[in-house]
């Protein structure tokens, strides 16, 4: 049985028994991973990083822009531009990995209308300076268990945005946790849209670990991402609840067609 997708583990959560994340990508090659991806990059090993994808051919999905700013507040939005710059040319040495971007909290007082408008300015700049580099970012909306107030929790709301802009280099990040908390229908929100999808990551629910230890069904959501034209790798963003080993072999036997 093999894997329709790419798998990209998330070693932020995975094979943290390795060691720092240089240690925990030969972790990953070791048991047969080409992909990975992690969250902030401020406080990683960067260099010792970029060797370990040098020496073992491995790539970097994504990673998270820091420091995160919000793209709705008009404040912070010289920020969020510079934390996109900064992250790019600190992280180029990685192999120009997709950056990710979360939209910040709802700004109290403001419209709808406002909200949207500001998230467009914000991210066309930031997708300017993406063109330039060469660097794809992705839009991730997140889910309101997790943060009450965060504005972008929709996936059709995160596409708007995407639709908006306009821009070959933003892409959105769809995740299957965040989407299933939010109570969205996979098919629905992502039927004739997946062009502007340049990700996706999974985990079970109801508590975001390894595939097939929760409620969803993963044999009709993998149907659904062949059924609307995905082509992409799928992250593993998710906490394991066994050993790495078993944890992946659950996952990998998921996730296969």
């Amino acid at each position: 049985m093999s894997a329709v997708y790419a798998l990209s583990t998330c070693i932020e959560w995975q094979f943290v028994e390795a060691g720092d994340l240089a240690q925990r990508l030969r972790a990953a090659k070791d048991a047969g991973f080409d992909l990975a991806e992690f969250h902030l990059w401020r406080d990683k090993p960067i260099e010792a990083m970029a060797a370990v994808l040098d020496e073992t051919g491995m790539r970097l999905t994504s990673l998270c822009v820091d420091p995160r700013r919000s793209i709705v507040d008009p404040a912070e939005r010289d920020a969020m531009v510079t934390a996109v710059r900064e992250t790019i040319a600190a992280t180029a040495i990685l192999g120009k990995p997709n950056l990710i971007v979360a939209s910040g909290f709802r700004v109290e007082g403001l419209s709808e209308e406002d909200h949207f408008a500001n998230a467009v300015a914000a991210l066309r700049a930031a997708a300017d300076a993406a063109e330039e580099a060469g660097v794809m970012l992705l839009l991730e909306p997140l889910n309101t268990r997790l943060f009450a107030t965060m504005y972008l929790v929709s996936t059709k709301l995160g596409l708007d945005l995407v639709e908006a802009v306009d821009s070959p280099n933003l892409r959105l990040l769809y995740d299957i946790w965040h989407s299933a908390v939010m109570g969205e229908d996979m098919a629905e929100v992502l039927t004739d849209r997946i062009h502007l999808v340049g990700h996706v990551q999974a985990a079970d629910m109801p508590d975001r670990n390894e595939p097939g230890t929760g409620t969803l069904d993963w044999t009709e959501i993998m149907r659904t991402l062949r059924a609307v034209g995905y082509d992409g790798a799928i992250g593993l963003e998710y906490f394991p609840t066994m050993p790495m080993a078993q944890s992946l072999d659950q996952s990998r036997r998921m996730l296969a067609d």
